[in-house]
C-alpha cells in the first residue's frame, strides 16, 4: 500500500475507533450478521474472523489488521442501519452515487489487476477464490467463471471472469449488491475490492 494511502487509512481508523465508545454493539450485532462476545463484535472479513470493539481490532490470532481493513470494519459497525435493507440488484462500483472520483483507483487495482494476472489461468483464479470461501454461481451464462464471496456477512461481492481468446483479452467484472452502501462507505467498498484482488494475486499479502 502506498504510504499516502496507509496514512489516510491509519488516520481514518483512529478517528473511527474514537467514535466507538458508547456504541451499543449488542443492538448492531443482528443487523450486521455478527455475534457479540463480551464487549466486542465478532465479524468475519472474507471468512477471517475479527474482534471489533472500542478497545481495538484483532484477528483470530491476536494480530491487528492493516489500517485499510481496520478502517473498513469500524466503518461497517458505525454505519450499521437500524434494520437490514432490501438486498437490491447486483451493480458495478461505478453505479454507486459518488463513485466517480474513486473509479481510477478501483478499476486499476481490481478488474485490471485480476485480468492481467489470471489471463490464461482460469483454474488458478477459481482455486484462489475458493481459498477465500468463494462459491460458484450457478446459472451465470456467458462467463468462464462466476464466483460469489462474502466481504462481510451482509456484503457479498460477485466476481465474473472471461478468459482471453483469439479475439478478446481477459475481462473481469466485480459486482456489489445495491444494499452494500447501507453497510459500507464507498471508500470502504473500494478497499474490499482492492483487498480481494490483491489477495487473489498474492495470497501472502494484504
Amino acid at each position: 500500500m502506498p504510504e499516502q494511502n496507509r496514512f489516510y487509512f491509519a488516520t481514518a481508523m483512529a478517528q473511527r475507533l474514537g467514535r466507538m465508545a458508547g456504541v451499543d454493539l449488542a443492538a448492531r450485532a443482528g443487523v450486521l450478521g455478527a455475534h457479540l462476545s463480551g464487549n466486542a463484535l465478532m465479524i468475519p472479513f472474507f471468512g477471517s474472523l475479527h474482534r471489533v470493539s472500542a478497545d481495538g481490532i484483532m484477528d483470530a490470532f491476536g494480530n491487528p489488521p492493516t489500517p485499510a481493513v481496520g478502517s473498513l470494519l469500524l466503518d461497517h459497525v458505525l454505519r450499521a442501519p437500524i434494520t437490514p435493507p432490501a438486498r437490491g440488484a447486483w451493480i458495478t462500483f461505478r453505479e454507486f452515487s459518488g463513485a466517480g472520483p474513486l473509479m481510477g483507483y478501483f478499476t486499476g487495482n481490481t478488474n485490471k489487476l485480476i485480468e492481467s494476472h489470471f489471463a490464461g489461468a482460469v483454474n488458478a483464479l477459481q482455486t484462489a477464490c475458493a481459498g477465500l470461501g468463494g462459491k460458484a454461481v450457478n446459472g451465470a451464462p456467458g462467463y468462464d467463471l462466476c464466483v460469489e464471496l462474502a466481504v462481510l456477512p451482509r456484503v457479498p461481492i460477485r466476481l465474473s471472469f472471461n478468459d482471453r481468446d483469439e479475439e478478446f483479452p481477459a475481462q473481469c467484472t466485480l459486482l456489489f449488491r445495491k444494499s452494500s452502501e447501507a453497510y459500507l462507505a464507498l471508500k470502504s467498498m473500494a478497499v474490499a475490492g482492492t483487498w480481494l484482488a490483491g489477495k487473489l494475486v498474492t495470497p501472502g499479502d494484504c
